[in-house]
């Protein structure tokens, strides 16, 4: 590996190191007004949504890492202190990239970019009516994190009304990822479609997952089974009863033929990889416990 401190570096590099790392970044598309009343619209990928109750997101307009110069949607929330935040999904990534063109002050990115300015109802800062999602905010607070070229400005929000397509609402009235078809950023000029990457993890929250540590050590140090594949076996509640393990042990077509079978125990483990790729995890468990048996 190669290793540095943040010293050892341009600002420039590291700046594009650590996006590179930390990604994909989901997109603030925010828009904001100044004193005067003129929109600005900005994507901003130093984003996330930090509380439910209070209900805070927080975007950061670092300053420029070529000149130190500060960009148009932080001083506008310095003069007013609301901000739209609007999700950017494939249908608007173009324009959304064309809003982040450093247009001089005045110019109205909403035009150039194509999108509709939608009147907000609790705030002044227009909504992007292409957006899927617009969240109108008010600014609780503006955290300076430094004052040299690339210091980020977290821009405390918190959300005042939430506006949602139809279009992307289940049944349920929950939001359909695929649906909404999020873009999120990366390094570079990289952006990924969260809808081509989507996979469900079933989140051990009501059951308390065995573990890794309790499977059978052959298991764990398995040439065939994954670090992922094991993580999917310690996610699961409980072991099977022995009763259902020596069901299986005389039951299985596995067991049947054991003799004719080279390498016996990566035929099984091989067996249990395909069934935690059918999502039949629980099979899986079962079959190795069985396989322990025959030692």
């Amino acid at each position: 590996m190669v290793s540095y401190q943040p010293k050892d570096l341009t600002t420039a590099k590291l700046h594009g190191y650590l996006l590179s790392a930390v990604a994909p970044r989901p997109i603030a598309f925010a828009s904001t007004i100044d004193k005067d009343g003129n929109p600005n619209l900005s994507p901003f990928s130093f984003f996330n949504v930090f509380s439910a109750n209070p209900p805070i997101l927080i975007f950061s307009p670092a300053r420029r890492v070529r000149d130190n110069t500060t960009k148009h949607t932080l001083e506008n929330v310095e003069e007013v202190k609301e901000v739209v935040i609007n999700t950017v999904n494939y249908d608007i990534v173009q324009q959304m990239s064309l809003s982040s063109t450093e247009y001089p002050e005045g110019v109205n990115e909403f035009e150039k970019a194509g999108l509709t300015m939608l009147k907000s109802d609790l705030v002044k800062p227009f909504r992007v009516a292409e957006s899927p999602i617009q969240i109108e905010c008010k600014v609780n607070e503006i955290v300076k994190l430094g004052t040299e070229g690339g210091a980020g400005n977290l821009i405390i929000c918190e959300a005042l009304k939430i506006h949602m397509s139809e279009a992307i609402l289940d049944e349920n009235g929950s939001v359909n990822q695929k649906k909404l078809d999020l873009v999120a950023r990366a390094g570079g000029s990289y952006y990924s479609r969260a809808k081509d990457g989507f996979f469900e993890i079933p989140k051990p929250l009501t059951t308390l997952g065995i573990g890794v540590d309790k499977l059978p050590k052959s298991v764990i140090k398995s040439s065939v089974l994954s670090g992922n594949d094991l993580g999917i076996l310690g996610n699961l509640a409980a072991f099977p009863s022995d009763s259902e393990v020596e069901n299986y042990l005389r039951t299985s077509e596995e067991f049947a033929n054991i003799s004719h079978v080279n390498d016996f125990e990566n035929f099984i483990h091989k067996k249990a990889k395909d069934l935690i790729e059918k999502n039949e995890a629980e099979k899986a468990l079962l079959m190795l416990l069985a396989k322990e048996k025959t030692k």
